[in-house]
């Protein structure tokens, strides 16, 4: 076999060449928003995460592009691949983790349970407007008492047969767009014991939704609770095709997949803030890129990242031929998120005191995901371990 001429470049931006993977459209897509969150998210985040602000035109914004619910094919959503989708959620996890989990919850935990449990009418009436940004969704299941533990759940709600509606008691917290929702998305338990999703709108008596103060992670989302006091449902809100933890389950599966890809766009953001801030320090008279520990620092950061996205690619490739798993998306749920906390600390570390400054954003990225880390399924509780060994767990004594 002949010696070839030349080498094959090496290019460290895409080691793996994700790119030639990627169909026209998806990187069309891919560009048109990256170039939105950084154009249009990047200049406010700042402030933003400094003040706790939430800036509500940004669902709007995020409407007219398209980007909500856009793998829902019809209703006013765009139909695109889970791939599309997952490049989307990079881009704008990329400028901030809350951002994200705003998109996240918007097409993940409202969006698609109103289009896969929903009824045709349900589909008509909310899917449109919160396409376009017009409504902003929350999803009510965590509780104080009940975290992982959604089977557990205290939230009650009560037929009356009289006029055909619900009452609702109970309260839910750390709801991401709870406090600036217009639609709410909560799971209860009825009286013959079965889980239901109910929709429940801004203004109904009985519904508040407190706002959560002082956290230190995800301040550019507004995080709050939802109590229920004796709040009446009609018969026509609840979601009539599913009856049981699988509706939320699944929800959470969808949401968790949008994840995987996006903790590596704040990944990414973070090894190219350390490589550059390495380039150009100067200490004991040479860039600290000079040292080879710094060297290792940003190969690990690159091989994790690397091997993340396209593992990513494979399962949205499974998942638009419907051969994705659960625990598929565990795994790289568990192992994205963790890989990319420790990226954010790393680059951190890198950054020496300068790292602590909200204005080289990387402990905004480590602080926020530290609580990616955990939600939507800790780390611990993904449920691997039992189909590894399959042998049960150790949890819930039955």
């Amino acid at each position: 076999m002949p010696y070839p001429a030349s080498r094959p470049g090496f290019d460290w931006r895409d080691p793996l060449v994700l790119e030639e993977q990627l169909t026209a459209d998806e990187k069309l897509i891919r560009d048109t928003f990256r170039n939105y969150c950084q154009e249009r998210l990047m200049p406010r985040i700042l402030l933003a995460n400094r003040n706790e602000v939430f800036h509500r035109d940004i669902v709007y914004e995020m409407g007219e592009l398209g980007v909500l619910g856009p793998t829902i094919k019809g209703y006013g959503c765009a139909g695109v691949s889970s791939v599309a989708y997952g490049l989307l959620t990079r881009e704008l996890e990329r400028v901030d983790s809350g951002y994200r989990s705003m998109m996240s919850v918007q097409s993940s935990l409202v969006m698609h349970p109103i289009y896969t449990y929903g009824s045709e009418e349900q589909r008509q009436k909310y899917l449109p407007r919160l396409a376009k940004g017009e409504l902003l969704g929350c999803f009510g299941l965590t509780e104080p008492n009940h975290g992982s533990d959604p089977g557990g759940m205290e939230t009650r709600a009560r037929h009356n047969p009289s006029n055909q509606s619900y009452t609702l008691n109970g309260t839910k917290t750390w709801i991401t767009n709870s406090p600036v929702a217009d639609l709410f998305v909560v799971w209860a338990r009825c009286e013959d014991n079965c889980i239901r999703g109910f929709l429940l709108e801004k203004g109904m008596r009985g519904l508040s939704a407190p706002r959560i103060e002082g956290k230190f992670s995800l301040r550019a989302s507004s995080t709050g609770m939802i109590i229920m006091e004796n709040v009446e449902v009609p018969k026509e809100n609840v979601l009539p095709n599913v009856s049981s933890l699988a509706g939320p389950f699944g929800c959470l599966n969808t949401a968790r997949y949008g994840i995987t890809w996006g903790v590596l766009g704040a990944a990414e953001f973070c090894l190219h803030t350390a490589r550059q801030y390495a380039l150009d320090r100067i200490q004991f008279g040479v860039p600290l890129a000079r040292n080879q520990l710094v060297q290792k620092k940003l190969a690990d950061m690159l091989t994790e990242i690397t091997l993340g996205l396209h593992a990513c690619l494979q399962l949205g490739r499974l998942k638009d031929q419907d051969k994705a798993t659960p625990e598929m998306v565990s795994l790289l749920k568990r192992n994205n998120c963790g890989k990319a906390l420790d990226i954010a600390r790393q680059a951190r570390d890198i950054l020496g005191g300068n790292g602590i400054s909200d204005e080289y954003h990387v402990i905004r990225h480590a602080m926020n995901l530290e609580a990616v880390n955990t939600y939507e399924g800790q780390s611990w509780t993904l449920g691997l371990g039992k189909r590894v060994s399959q042998w049960p767990g150790g949890g819930r004594q039955q």
